[in-house]
């Protein structure tokens, strides 16, 4: 018997008869901006790359190339924000890696300064966390450690509390989405065999994924790409943001609970039936034994992405699982992307950054951590937060102190993706994953939680940084 969502929906009345015809015609002829707008960037793009051959070396030249990056840029940087072009099938790691090409072709960035502004370090430490990750999940140890500790919880309030300390100390150390995808599921079955309502514990996922990730380099993609940047060291790193990923923990829980006051009111007793599991115990403990050894090297002060790339290329080195399993569960498109905008904002770096830029955004203070703290949190929640971080760090390098502005822009941009539903890519995972299993979590159902307890969280980061 098929199960009926879970949560609120909205009715949608259905098509009245004879417009279906007329509307789906329409729909065939109608003008796409989308497409439009493409073939002027990349015409605009191919003639300010042209353009030296005619007119070599005038202001003209000059001009035309700025204009091309600036239009290119801002166009990218309008499509990540939306995550498509309207029109065209391309998500976001197209568009990154589109913009990246155009940047070459206009001349904005010599292709090999476009080589020198990917920063392997960073795509090295996410490949080899992402190999790593994979292994834990084909090892069936998410699914292990999830139920044994869910199954102890006895009460809702104590399902609550075991579902943010899973979510929030695995994204510690893993990197979030991959927690999530593994999490979610999980929480919706559980919840569901109890007769429980899946929405808040499926909110606890997401949530605590994000803050817990603030704690290490390693906890999501941008931490990653600030480690590398601002070469703090994982020790350093961890001390100076593990206590605010734990006050904002136990925020959730608090917030949770009291926004979800009929669901843990009651305090039901809650008796969890044994699921069968799929376990591969070798794997398991290899893969164990790696996720040990390279959080240790970390702490040891051993580079995060040497480490990562050995020891996931050496947990590649078995009879039992096939590579391409592995390969399957490695999130290649993120590493585009990746790629692609450090090209792209290189180009506008290289483009635009001029001296009279670099004075208008000096004039914003951003040596002072709120004011870089809320423009972090407003810029992450405009177009993502690894294209946020990107931006921002020609500007970060040349603060006064700019170990403490990378640590700011690191917890203020992993906060706020907590403020609405397409905060991060996290968010996302749990809200699909649980419309898959009929749970519909609503935007406000998200945003009632989210939204106090982002400005809360930011609150506490930024005063724990500022004090």
């Amino acid at each position: 018997m098929a199960r009926e969502p879970i949560g609120p929906r909205r009715a949608t009345p259905p098509p009245k008869a004879g417009l279906v015809k007329v509307q789906s015609a329409q729909s065939r002829h109608a003008v796409r901006p989308g497409p439009a707008v493409v073939l002027i960037v990349v015409l605009l793009a191919v003639a300010a790359g042209l353009l030296p051959l005619f007119v070599p070396g005038t202001l003209f030249e000059r001009d035309a190339g700025r204009l091309a990056a600036a239009v290119i840029f801002a166009a990218s940087y309008v499509a990540l924000a939306i995550g498509r072009i309207p029109g065209l099938a391309i998500d976001r790691a197209g568009v990154a890696l589109v913009g990246a090409s155009l940047m070459v072709a206009s001349g904005a960035l010599p292709l090999d300064r476009a080589y020198e502004a990917v920063d392997l370090d960073t795509l090295t430490l996410l490949l080899g966390m992402m190999i790593l990750v994979a292994n834990l999940r084909l090892s069936g140890f998410f699914a292990v450690a999830g139920g044994w500790v869910m199954r102890r919880a006895h009460r809702p309030l104590a399902l609550l509390s075991a579902v943010t300390a899973i979510a929030g100390v695995f994204s510690a150390f893993l990197v979030n989405d991959a927690v999530c995808l593994v999490l979610a599921p999980l929480v919706v079955e559980l919840t569901l065999a109890l007769r429980r309502n899946p929405v808040p514990y499926l909110l606890a996922v997401a949530m605590a994924s994000n803050i817990g990730s603030t704690a290490t380099i390693t906890g999501n993609p941008q931490n990653m790409m600030i480690g590398s940047f601002s070469r703090i060291s994982y020790a350093n790193f961890a001390v100076a943001l593990a206590p605010v990923a734990l006050f904002g923990l136990l925020l959730t829980i608090v917030l949770i609970a009291l926004f979800h006051r009929g669901e843990f009111a009651r305090g039901a007793q809650l008796r969890a039936p044994a699921a069968p599991m799929r376990i591969h115990r070798v794997l398991m403990w290899r893969a164990l034994a790696g996720t040990a050894l390279v959080v240790g090297l970390f702490f040891a002060g051993q580079p995060p992405a040497k480490v990562a790339i050995i020891v996931g290329g050496l947990l590649l080195l078995t009879r039992r699982v096939r590579s391409e399993r592995v390969y399957a569960l490695i999130d290649w498109s993120l590493l585009l992307m990746f790629a692609g905008l450090f090209i792209l904002v290189a180009g506008a770096e290289h483009s635009l950054l001029t001296g009279e830029v670099v004075a208008a955004v000096g004039r914003l203070h951003l040596d002072r951590l709120p004011v870089l703290s809320a423009l972090t949190a407003i810029l992450s929640n405009l177009v993502s937060n690894v294209p946020a971080v990107i931006v921002l760090r020609p500007f970060i390098d040349s603060l006064p102190d700019p170990q403490r502005a990378w640590l700011t822009v690191a917890m203020a941009s992993t906060l706020a993706g907590n403020l609405t539903v397409l905060g991060s890519i996290a968010n996302l995972i749990v809200v699909q994953r649980a419309a898959a299993a009929g749970v519909v979590i609503g935007l406000w159902d998200y945003c009632r939680v989210g939204l106090p307890l982002t400005l809360l969280t930011l609150l506490i980061g930024t005063l724990w940084l500022w004090v």
